[in-house]
């Protein structure tokens, strides 16, 4: 049965690594639903968090072939009450005099921030998880979007491992 599996790929922060990873995914067949990569603490490492859809078996086939791929340190399937995941939105609303009060209190029910304000428009700035980003999307979209963009998700496991706890 196919679900979402989110991957956080520990990688070594060389040139290319991005490109063989995507070029895996693609190869296999499977359609990245979210990518995020960054710097860790150390700088010579990056986290990649991808969010992908398929079933076990062949999520576990894949993972393999990752820890096979150069530079690639870690890979990890996440499994759900494992882990903690956020994304960040930016939304530009339009928006007029008589409904901006309205708006308002829908970003500070959100705890969203506002970053900019223009006379037809605001832009907001929401974190959270994927669920809270789409009831708060779903909101924003009655006052009309002009325009998002998203992060991507990130992950973090809940408990530390073994190695991380010495």
């Amino acid at each position: 049965m196919e679900h979402k599996h989110t991957l956080s790929i520990l990688v070594e922060n060389k040139f290319g690594v991005l490109a063989r990873i995507a070029g895996l995914f693609s190869g296999r067949g499977f359609n990245i639903d979210s990518l995020n990569v960054a710097p860790t603490n150390n700088k010579k490492t990056s986290r990649m968090t991808v969010i992908v859809r398929g079933d076990d078996r062949t999520l576990e086939q894949l993972t393999k072939q990752l820890n096979k791929l150069v530079n690639v340190i870690h890979v990890e399937d996440f499994r759900a009450g494992q882990y903690v995941d956020r994304e960040l939105v930016l939304v530009k609303i339009k928006i007029s005099e008589k409904r901006r009060a309205e708006a308002m209190q829908i970003v500070d029910i959100f705890r969203a921030k506002i970053v900019d304000v223009q006379r037809e428009s605001l832009l907001i700035e929401a974190t959270g998880n994927h669920s809270k980003l789409a009831a708060f999307l779903d909101l924003m979209g009655h006052f009309g979007i002009v325009d998002l963009t998203r992060t991507g998700r990130v992950a973090m496991k809940r408990k530390l491992a073994a190695r991380e706890e010495e």
